[in-house]
């Protein structure tokens, strides 16, 4: 380049040109990279979120449901047919508060009970529109109810449902079905008889519009297809069997690109323009990275906290626990207390869910202001829980002083003041104890502070570890002896006629030689049983037996016990009756003896099914009679054979001057209804004379003979066929009993 003008023309023109041109190419290729990986990090935002409500969509229309079809009042209602409660309940506020356009109560011949429809004139048919796709959910939700799966089923999820991806009327929904069932297990229901709540949610219209403004969507739209050359983002729903249903469809925020759009002419005048764009571009990128940062951390609260009342819920408590574990250093302590309301359940049966949900809130404030700067949780329920952290017995026992003061003063609500109270558990952790381990333990010293009479707190001690053991123990013995049939047995008290003392039946009692702690109490077993579901396999086995004592003695009435809960069970009529029949049983000579608990049965089914006995033949005696409340009241609409008068009033006599009078009473009421009477714990010569004057109709006592076994039964009844005397019975029978308890 010797040549001046060549020289003049590189300096002044190409090689500024050049300069210039590679500075503003690199500059658009830094642009283009930057507002690329912007954009994408933007849209994988959108699509996150997006993923994250397609995934909970159907989750939270079934969780909406339960707020109504987990609660005794539904069922009732429902049961009753009452179509005013169920619109203002289960449809039309279930579409104010939820959004949902349909529900409907589906009967188990799939019928039906009652029809909501938003935008129908006629609701009835809305639900025939809709009959092709609920009635295969209903009848799986049913075979599921009826063989017990609980899958699912946790503290935030309380029943089991079946839900899909549906076109209704038009309109792609979400159609879920969930059980009308008892929140607090005091109402039997058949699971195949279970009416079922069926929720419809229109995925358009006032949907889409809520998840625009909630999450700051452009133009969301629900789409049936998804186009790959319109610019638009997808999020793709996927019906029960896994098949492609639709796609949420929205037009995608890139910010890098609109930005590097609008800067483009001003970043070739001048790099200051170039500056202000970044900066404006990384401006606007912040402001819709904190928006998505926000709306996951919410969601990300949601799913760390109890939706009600803001405190943890049991997953963030044992993380949290776990944590506090890993991290503590040698001499700091750590207490966990379980926290119970008492009287909590009479609230919400009284009042209603709304009252209790209102009452729960009540309690979490006054827990998080006692125990602030504690962790403070809800587990589900009407359970608590705290932990505290560096602490020792002291600290721990004062905190559960304050609780105990706090939960004892009354809750200011709506209809005025409720008094409830509180059972707390604690357990102190010991050095190398793991989290899993103290919260076993406070849940052992919540069951021991229960039992000790609730509105009381129990520190964990070795002591309880041996109880709680000991029970573990009888309850495992207990199985063994049921399902192998050894150490069971029934023995007999006889009863006897008042007025001229012959032997006329006996009452079977269940008795339980252990191997190794030889006889166990029926106070002991019994309650365990009940407990651990072995009631209706101990009532089987006494009804067996006692077939093969009427068998054994077929003169005689024999008389066992049963328990409610195998009286409330819809197949206990049919169970009788194929015994007695397998045993060729006279159902006549079979007394069934139940207690006045049997008879507070809100449904009826214990009455119905002592109907059906009574009308085959089989007895029924109202035992303890006297102990329970109303009893005189209750005797004038159940339906039994005979009373049997407890021993408490067999004792008063000769002691208080009423005590005759009372029982005097009983026996005459019980003529008046065309009962029998029999007197328990006849213990003494003077009872039996003022019982026979009474006109009493039967006796039973040790004064006449305590439990015998089959043995022993056996030679009573050899030597007393018929008519045997008072006093020779009592002679034999104290004979006999000088080896039973």
């Amino acid at each position: 380049m010797k040549h001046p003008r060549l020289r003049a023309v590189f300096l002044l023109l190409i090689l500024p040109a050049a300069a210039s041109a590679s500075i503003w190419a690199a500059l658009a290729i830094m642009i283009g990279v930057a507002t690329g990986a912007t954009d994408e990090a933007s849209i994988g935002r959108q699509r996150h979120l997006a993923e994250i409500v397609v995934a909970k969509l159907q989750e939270g229309v079934a969780h909406d449901q339960e707020s109504v079809t987990v609660w005794d009042d539904a069922v009732r209602k429902v049961a009753a047919g009452d179509q005013d409660w169920m619109e203002m309940n289960l449809g039309k506020w279930m579409f104010t508060y939820f959004q949902h356009e349909r529900a409907f109560v589906v009967a188990p011949d799939g019928s039906a009970i009652y029809a909501f429809a938003s935008d129908e004139a006629d609701p009835k048919e809305a639900f025939r529109q809709m009959h092709d796709i609920v009635l295969p959910l209903a009848q799986k939700l049913r075979r599921r109810l009826v063989i017990g799966d609980q899958s699912g089923v946790s503290d935030q999820v309380l029943s089991i449902g079946e839900s899909e991806l549906a076109l209704v009327n038009g309109h792609p929904s979400v159609v879920s079905v969930k059980p009308i069932v008892s929140d607090s297990g005091d109402i039997e229901q058949d699971p195949a008889r279970v009416n079922l709540h069926v929720a419809v949610r229109y995925l358009d219209g006032n949907f889409l519009s809520g998840m625009e403004q909630e999450y700051m969507f452009d133009d969301l739209r629900f789409a049936w297809a998804r186009s790959n050359d319109d610019g638009r983002s997808y999020a793709k729903l996927k019906n029960a069997t896994g098949s492609d249903f639709g796609y949420f469809s929205w037009r995608p925020f890139a910010p890098g690109a609109a930005v590097a759009a609008s800067v483009g002419p001003t970043v070739a005048i001048a790099g200051i323009a170039v500056f202000a764009a970044m900066n404006a571009m990384g401006g606007a990128v912040l402001l819709r990275s904190r928006r998505l940062q926000r709306s996951r951390a919410e969601l990300e609260h949601l799913a760390a906290h109890d939706g009600l009342t803001g405190l943890v819920n049991r997953s963030e408590f044992q993380r949290h626990l776990s944590q506090s574990f890993a991290s503590s250093v040698p001499g700091q302590s750590t207490a966990v207390l379980f926290i119970d309301l008492d009287r909590f359940k009479q609230v919400n049966d009284m009042l209603g869910h709304a009252a209790g949900d209102a009452l729960l809130v009540a309690v979490a404030g006054r827990l998080h202001d006692v125990c602030s700067g504690s962790l403070v949780a809800r587990l589900g329920g009407d359970e608590f829980t705290v932990v505290l952290k560096n602490v020792c017995e002291e600290n721990v026992a004062a905190v559960c002083e304050h609780i105990l003061e706090a939960m004892g003063r009354p809750f200011e609500m709506d209809g005025g003041p409720i008094s409830i109270g509180a059972s707390i558990g604690v357990a102190i952790a010991e050095s190398g104890m793991a989290a899993s381990e103290l919260t076993r333990k406070a849940d052992i010293a919540l069951y021991n502070a229960k039992g000790a009479g609730r509105n009381c707190y129990a520190i964990f001690g070795a002591h309880m570890e041996e109880l709680l053991q000991t029970r573990r123990e009888i309850e495992y013995d207990l199985r063994r002896a049921v399902a192998e049939g050894e150490g069971l047995e029934l023995h007999f008290q006889p009863v006897y006629a008042a007025d001229n003392g012959a032997l006329c039946g006996a009452e079977a009692l269940l008795r339980w030689h252990d191997p190794i702690r030889g006889s166990v109490g029926p106070d002991v077993f019994i309650p365990i049983a009940e407990e651990c579901g072995l009631m209706n396999s101990l009532g089987e086995f006494v009804l067996r037996e006692t077939c093969l004592a009427a068998q054994r003695w077929p003169a005689l009435k024999i008389a066992m016990n049963a328990s409610p809960k195998e009286l409330r069970g819809d197949g206990y009529p049919l169970k009788v009756m194929s015994m007695l029949n397998h045993y060729g049983i006279n159902p006549e000579q079979i007394e069934i003896e139940i207690t006045e608990g049997t008879l507070l049965d809100s449904g009826g089914q214990c009455q119905r099914n002592i109907e059906t006995l009574r009308s085959a033949g089989v007895h029924f005696a109202l035992d303890d009679f006297g102990t329970g409340f109303s009893s005189f009241g209750r005797l004038q609409n159940v339906k039994v054979d005979r009373i049997k008068i407890d021993k408490s009033f067999i004792d008063r006599f000769g002691k208080e001057e009423e005590g005759q009078a009372i029982v005097e009473a009983m026996i005459g009421l019980a003529r008046a209804k065309g009962l029998k009477t029999t007197a328990e714990g006849v213990e003494t010569e003077d009872q039996r004379v003022a019982l026979k004057e009474l006109g009493c109709d039967h006796l039973q006592g040790y004064l006449l003979s305590r439990p015998l076994s089959k043995e022993q039964f056996d030679e009573l009844v050899g030597g007393n066929v018929v008519n045997l005397r008072l006093s020779k019975i009592s002679t034999l029978a104290h004979a006999s009993s000088s080896q039973t308890e």
